[in-house]
């Protein structure tokens, strides 16, 4: 699968152990370089339905992105490149037609 970052200041975040580790801790550090890597392997979102981390589709003000679970209530969040996303009929995303994605953010949003 493609990955990109929306900026090229969160490119240098996520792809450095030291900072990621310093601003998440060293679980999360581990857990998001592993869940990076599966996205990287992956062919497109549906590969990762399968994969630890338990993607979701995300609802509401964050419809159309995807999460996935770090240590704690940490998530990394992602969103397809091509907007509109692509979608079934019912609405859902079309996860086997997501082959590209951006980046957002380490957050919990349960707060």
């Amino acid at each position: 699968m493609k990955i990109d970052f929306l900026s090229a200041k969160d490119k240098e975040f996520f792809e450095s152990s030291k900072q990621v580790t310093k601003a998440h801790g060293p679980e999360n550090a581990k857990k998001l370089r592993a869940r990076l890597d599966d996205l990287d392997a992956a062919q497109s979102m549906e590969d990762m339905r399968n994969l630890p981390g338990h993607w979701e589709e995300l609802r509401n003000d964050r419809a159309g992105q995807f999460s996935a679970r770090l240590h704690g209530g940490l998530r990394l969040i992602v969103k397809p490149q091509k907007q509109p996303p692509p979608a079934k009929p019912d609405g859902g995303l079309d996860w086997p037609a997501i082959d590209s994605i951006y980046i957002l953010e380490v957050v919990d949003y349960h707060d």
